[in-house]
């Protein structure tokens, strides 16, 4: 095996996008997490990632506007990589 390791270089302003983006994945996933649980204690059934992407647009960034700072693909990604994890 054979692997690669590289760093990343980036300016203050890069940082702190990036750090945008990671916090706005971080809190998809666990609102979808949280999510899941609920809605399987309750129904039994999980629901998609297209479903919980929906959920999320409606209920979650309408009251958080810090998602609106970084691209819309962390949160969707997040809640993808989730669903697919379960």
């Amino acid at each position: 095996m054979q692997s690669i390791k590289t760093k990343l270089k980036v300016n203050n302003k890069q940082k702190t996008i990036l750090a945008k983006h990671a916090g706005v994945a971080r809190h998809a996933y666990n609102w979808g997490l949280a999510t899941c649980i609920k809605e399987y204690e309750e129904t039994k059934k999980r629901p998609s990632a297209i479903t919980l992407h929906k959920r999320l647009v409606a209920e979650v960034k309408s009251i958080n506007p810090w998602y609106y700072e970084v691209s819309k693909c962390a949160p969707r990604a997040s809640i993808k990589r989730f669903r697919e994890s379960i």
